[in-house]
């Protein structure tokens, strides 16, 4: 991909936009789990959180509900996820300008955007087949084919999910990828380091951070950005060292180097452009500064300082010519070169305190161009009187601010130049009468009211006098001191007292939990009204449960006897959707003509065939399949489905557990 389209030259651009980009916090983004993981996950949630066991003979309705509430659970858990998976990845339009195009430059973009897609496309999918397999189920007739239904909902699910394999696996490299990144702030105030690879730019970064970058003797020891930080003028400062950038066209550089060229284009920071005159690094001066001429472009509008590193070895007196001379065209163009050395820490303090009162200068410029000086401004008056004269005029007190002073006991200034506070009688406070009075003290608010007759203090005053209410004639002019308060206020907001301050991040983090808060409340308070909106049969607290064998059957409504109705006996069978609970215990097989005797109690049209005799050309053929599916059965009836979870009890009372007394020995079983 050509990559000079993700470099924006024009840094005025990124002054406009930095206030209202978004923070993102790439470390806390969800782990992404394959799609075979995903899709166990989704599966055993479904299990755990729904119900499990169904029965054949329930109402249709009821087994319609069972497996529709499968089928959206699943979907909803599919649903939520990948929701989660796509909400927390940052989106590139959102982000700061830096991260977009660092994670362009390390991801690709297209690349990253088509598995986001992708994912997005998954979770549609994942809910059109819930709504289609769930309308399919208003219709199903029976335990099985809703079963089936369910299994095929669930199944098609799946099957989207692992198609998305290979996005979720790229996904998860780049959110590990995104976790290791350092965590550089674009409008804070920072230092950035370039230059030719092994010129010294992880040496200066150690002397001046807490940082510890690996320093090694050979090219391209920095294959990523690294952050250091550090304190001047009792602000926190972050100093990024870039990888080395060699002399060629945009679309020849790597990875590593479109790293620093991405942080030239888009930090505002002060650079420090980092040269060897040593020439140890095995590129020449002449070189170096043909690679000054190639990004000068990226340095436009920001504090430049040229940093000639390890004069330990070699001072700039004594370069050749040639290099003294393009040396000193720097100072032509405005340009500040400092030398030092990263051994002898010579000239780093220097460095530092240059760049960062450069770009401190800088900063305030901007922020005194901006819109909301001059409002500031307006509100702010200095003022400062010029002497006329050498006369001393010291402040002046009136005299009877003094003696206010004194008999409220603020100061000790003299008055008349004899007495001072001590001396004066001082006010009696609430506390002084406290402290005299002791248990016997209650507060009397009402003896300082201003009354002209002193008896009237403690009268109750009413609400209602003649038949009007004492609060409308309390004050006559009440109407016009209100509308005075409101032509006050107006003023006040046209002159801007109200503007509210722009929030800081720690307020908007809060405000955006808050927000996630309340959508998570609303979410469980949906998810309680459904579950109790759902139509389950209601029955009066007075009815108790009604037995089986107090309600009339049809083959006693046509005169059988008891006897007979035992003989035929017959138990319920059961639908079980998981491997939970089973039959307590095990029925008695019915024959071919209690089996005949049972249907023919029910009355249906002697032209339908039942269904477990439809499809067969005569009775033969029936016996023979019968005696197939039941040879066929043998071994489960016999084994039960004994596994993990299963809830068959054999025997209810063991014998050896349950009669006769404790002996004397082991009393582990009471």
């Amino acid at each position: 991909l050509p990559r000079a389209s993700i470099i924006r030259l024009n840094p005025s651009v990124e002054v406009q936009t930095n206030s209202t980009m978004a923070h993102y916090n790439f470390k806390k983004i969800t782990v992404v789990p394959p799609a075979k993981d995903f899709i166990d996950i989704v599966l055993s949630k479904t299990q755990r959180k729904t119900p499990t066991v169904i029965h054949r003979h329930y109402k249709i309705s009821r087994i319609r509900q069972f497996y529709t509430r499968k089928v959206k659970f699943a979907q909803q858990t599919f649903h939520d996820k990948l929701a989660t998976v796509i909400s927390e990845f940052p989106k590139l339009d959102d982000i700061h300008p830096f991260y977009a195009d660092l994670l362009n430059v390390l991801y690709d973009k297209d690349h990253y955007k088509l598995a986001l897609g992708q994912i997005n496309s998954a979770k549609h999918l994942v809910d059109n087949v819930a709504k289609d397999y769930v309308r399919l189920l208003k219709f199903g007739d029976s335990l099985y084919r809703c079963k089936q239904l369910k299994k095929a909902a669930l199944g098609r699910m799946c099957t989207i999910m692992k198609r998305q394999n290979q996005s979720l696996q790229y996904l998860e490299q780049v959110r590990q990828h995104l976790a290791r990144l350092p965590s550089i702030d674009p409008n804070t105030r920072t230092l950035l380091i370039c230059g030719f690879p092994n010129v010294g730019k992880s040496s200066f970064m150690n002397k001046v951070t807490r940082a510890d970058v690996e320093v090694q003797p050979y090219a391209f020891t920095t294959k990523s950005l690294f952050v250091g930080h550090m304190d001047y003028r009792y602000l926190r400062w972050q100093v990024v060292d870039t990888p080395g950038i060699l002399d060629h066209s945009l679309e020849d550089r790597n990875t590593i180097e479109m790293q620093a060229i991405t942080a030239l284009a888009h930090l505002r920071a002060a650079v420090l452009y980092v040269m060897d005159v040593s020439e140890q690094c095995g590129h020449s001066i002449e070189e170096q500064l043909e690679l000054f001429e190639n990004i000068k472009p990226l340095f436009a509008n920001k504090p430049l300082i040229v940093a000639l590193n390890k004069v330990d070895i070699l001072r700039p007196e004594e370069l050749r010519e040639d290099a003294k001379s393009a040396i000193a065209g720097f100072e032509g163009e405005g340009v500040i070169v400092l030398p030092m050395s990263t051994v002898t820490e010579e000239g780093i303090t220097e460095i530092k305190t240059q760049a960062c009162d450069m770009l401190l200068a800088q900063r305030v410029e901007v922020k005194m161009k901006g819109k909301k000086i001059p409002d500031v401004l307006n509100r702010l008056h200095l003022a400062v009187p010029t002497p006329r004269d050498g006369a001393e005029r010291p402040p002046f007190i009136p005299p009877g601010a003094r003696v206010k002073a004194v008999a409220v006991g603020t100061g000790s200034m003299e008055v008349d130049g004899t007495l001072s506070a001590e001396t004066q009688p001082r006010k009696k406070l609430e506390r002084d009468i406290e402290l005299e009075m002791g248990d016997d003290y209650f507060l009397d608010l009402k003896k300082n009211y201003r009354l002209p007759d002193e008896r009237h203090k403690y009268d109750v005053i009413p609400e209602i006098y003649e038949g009007k209410n004492i609060a409308d004639f309390v004050d006559a002019d009440i109407m016009l001191k209100l509308e005075e308060l409101e032509r006050e206020e107006e003023m006040r907001e046209a002159a801007g007292m109200y503007d509210s301050e722009p929030e800081d991040e720690e307020t908007i983090a809060t405000r955006q939990t808050a927000a996630a808060i309340r959508k998570k409340r609303a979410f469980l308070r949906k998810q309680s009204w459904d579950k109790k909106s759902r139509n389950y049969p209601t029955m009066p607290r007075g009815v108790g449960r009604e037995s089986r064998t107090k309600r009339p059957t049809r083959a006693e409504g046509e005169g059988m006897e008891t006897e007979e109705l035992e003989d035929i006996g017959g138990g319920d069978h059961m639908e079980d959707d998981s491997p939970g609970t089973k039959l307590a215990g095990r029925k008695r097989p019915r024959t071919r003509s209690q089996s005949a005797a049972a249907s023919r109690s029910h009355s249906r049209p002697g032209s339908k065939v039942p269904r477990d005799q439809s499809g067969f050309r005569d009775a033969e053929q029936l016996r023979r399949a019968n005696k197939k599916m039941k040879l066929a059965q043998k071994d489960f009836r016999k084994y039960r489905q004994a596994g993990e979870s299963d809830r068959t009890i054999l025997t209810k009372k063991p014998k050896h557990l349950f009669s006769g007394k404790r002996g004397k020995g082991k009393t582990q079983r009471r």
